[in-house]
């Protein structure tokens, strides 16, 4: 049960924290979504350097895991809100818009992630 509640926490922590970030930068780039852009590469980021600490000598608990990574990175990431903004594009034919956000969320999303495996073991 407290790690039920752990993430629950962590969740809102990071949904909180994603709408502030996302609202007003959403509406800088006309065709992309930019907030919801940084605020998942940032989460891909983060969610590296989270595992790569809790993989790393056990530098993080269990319960410190599972309310960092599961929790606030599961809240505050937007996989939902990033198809829900993709189909919004494609119903307004914006295929170029629609293209060049899917691949570079995912390539960069990925390689954040690789980036923030990498910066966990900085120190070894």
């Amino acid at each position: 049960m407290k790690q039920a509640l752990l993430v629950f926490l962590g969740g809102g922590l990071g949904s909180v924290l994603r709408y502030v970030i996302s609202k007003p930068l959403n509406i800088l780039l006309h065709n992309f979504f930019l907030g919801t852009f940084l605020v998942n590469i940032f989460g891909c980021l983060l969610i590296g350097v989270i595992l790569g600490l809790s993989s790393r000598n056990n530098l993080l608990s269990i319960n410190s895991t599972l309310f960092l990574a599961t929790g606030f990175c599961g809240g505050f990431t937007t996989f939902s809100a990033f198809a829900f903004e993709k189909h919004s594009l494609l119903k307004n034919s914006e295929l170029f818009h629609f293209s060049v956000y899917t691949i570079a969320s995912i390539v960069v999303g990925v390689l954040a992630v690789a980036l923030g495996l990498w910066l966990s073991k900085l120190g070894e």
